[in-house]
């Protein structure tokens, strides 16, 4: 019976370390296809998913990024979608307010992602693709409460993996 894994995304992680390759080509990445490279020859994909935040005040960002959604749901992918917030901080050096987007959902979309995946036993094996530490309290429940899965993380390209 061959492994059942599926491969949980990033995907404003995957992102930014796409854009510091500096090869906008990337930015189209099929995360099916690379999936099945991520996981066991053995192994059978059921499921990718990517968290994404949708931009909403550039217009042109906004039409690629939906092209690219479109092309991954097309593909099989399950794009859970967050949003941006404004920030304000007040830089206490130079006594500016500074605002800035924030990147909001993601984090939750992810762990909420596997832990109903798991939940609902879709996988056997978990590619977790991330160096964000914030997804280590995911990976410890996962092992803590479904001791027969088992999880795996996938550091983005140029990325070290997280020592969380």
């Amino acid at each position: 019976m061959p492994i059942r894994s599926a491969v949980y995304f990033d995907g404003f992680n995957m992102y930014h370390a796409l854009d510091a390759l500096q090869q906008p080509m990337l930015k189209w990445l099929d995360l099916w296809a690379l999936s099945a490279k991520i996981i066991g020859a053995d192994d059978d994909l059921v499921r990718v998913v990517t968290c994404t935040a949708v931009i909403t005040d550039n217009v042109p960002k906004l039409l690629r990024h939906r092209a690219y959604i479109a092309a991954l749901e097309g593909a099989g992918v399950h794009c859970m979608k967050g949003h941006f917030a404004e920030d304000v901080r007040h830089c206490k050096q130079c006594g500016h307010e500074h605002r800035f987007r924030v990147e909001k959902q993601g984090d939750v979309n992810l762990a909420l992602a596997i832990l109903d995946d798991a939940h609902r036993d879709v996988f056997d094996h978990c590619y977790l693709v991330t160096a964000d530490g914030d997804q280590a309290a995911t990976a410890r429940l996962l092992r803590s409460r479904f001791d027969e899965k088992r999880i795996f993380t996938v550091a983005p390209p140029g990325k070290q993996h997280n020592k969380m």
